[in-house]
């Protein structure tokens, strides 16, 4: 058997946690995999094999594409840099409001300790 991919609409953890680097920001791959660890935790990023087929998966499914070497900041010109599309914006939007009614869920039964998101 194959392996089951997730729909757009219904992204992996790991797509998700893409298209959330992809936010505010253009980036090539590593950058990615540093926004990952940023925002999660040093080990919390995908190897680089994971990140770029994931990439090559998200680029046909239409939810990220090319974007230019920034000009300026230290872009530097051999990376492939990504950029969120439209779509991708939608798709990454629907999760968080999806993870939200979770989160909000897991709050009304108790389940959070205080101060926790």
């Amino acid at each position: 058997m194959g392996t089951k991919h997730k729909s757009p609409e219904h992204p992996t953890p790991l797509t998700f946690r893409i298209l959330l680097a992809l936010a505010d920001s253009d980036r090539h791959g590593y950058g990615i995999i540093k926004e990952i660890e940023e925002r999660d935790g040093q080990g919390s990023a995908p190897n680089t094999g994971a990140l770029y087929l994931a990439l090559q998966r998200m680029e046909t499914e239409g939810l990220i594409q090319d974007a230019p070497t920034p000009e300026h900041g230290g872009g530097d010109a051999r990376r492939r840099y990504y950029r969120i599309t439209e779509k991708g914006k939608r798709v990454a939007g629907a999760e968080s409001a999806r993870l939200a009614a979770l989160v909000a869920t897991a709050r009304e039964k108790d389940l959070l300790a205080p101060g926790d998101a």
